[in-house]
C-alpha cells in the first residue's frame, strides 16, 4: 500500500527551542502539503502507548518523560513518496550521522533529543495519523 501521506511530530525540545517555525519552512519547502496541524502535550498514557513498540527497550522511561516534559507539534502531510521524501529529509537518527541540510542535523541535539519524528512506512504513517488527529481534523 503506498500512500502518499505520512505523520511527524515535532518534539518537545524542537518546540522549546522555538524552532516550529524553521522546522515548518523546511517542510513546506520540501513540497510537503499540511493536511492537519495541531501544538498538542501528550500524557504519560499517550506517549506509553504511541512508543508501545519500545516498551521492553532499556530507553522507553526516558523516551516517555521526554515526550512528556512539553509541548509537541503534530502534523499529517502529503506528498509524491511522502514516507521516504520525508525520512530523506528529516536524517539519521543521530544528528552528528545527520546529512547536512537535514532538519536532524539544522535542529537536534543528540540521539534521544533529535527534534523531530517521521513515520517509517505507509502502514504506520496512517497508525500514527489517527493516533493524533480524528477524521474531522484532516483536510
Amino acid at each position: 500500500m503506498i500512500t502518499n501521506r505520512t505523520f511527524t511530530m515535532l518534539k518537545p525540545d524542537s518546540v522549546e527551542k522555538g524552532n516550529i517555525g524553521a522546522i515548518m519552512n523546511k517542510i513546506n519547502a520540501a513540497g510537503f502539503k499540511i493536511l492537519a496541524l495541531k501544538l498538542t502535550k501528550m500524557s504519560v498514557l499517550d506517549a506509553e502507548n504511541f512508543y508501545s513498540v519500545h516498551k521492553e527497550r532499556p530507553f522507553f522511561n526516558d523516551l516517555v518523560e521526554y515526550m512528556t516534559r512539553g509541548p509537541i507539534v503534530a502534523a499529517i502531510l502529503e506528498k509524491d513518496n511522502a514516507v521516504d521524501d520525508f525520512r530523506s529529509l528529516i536524517g539519521a537518527t543521530n544528528p552528528a550521522e545527520a546529512a547536512v541540510g537535514t532538519i536532524r542535523n539544522e535542529f537536534a541535539d543528540s540521539i534521544s533529543e533529535n527534534a523531530v519524528h517521521g513515520s517509517d512506512s505507509d502502514e504506520n504513517a496512517k497508525i500514527e495519523g489517527d493516533f493524533h488527529f480524528s477524521g474531522r481534523e484532516v483536510y
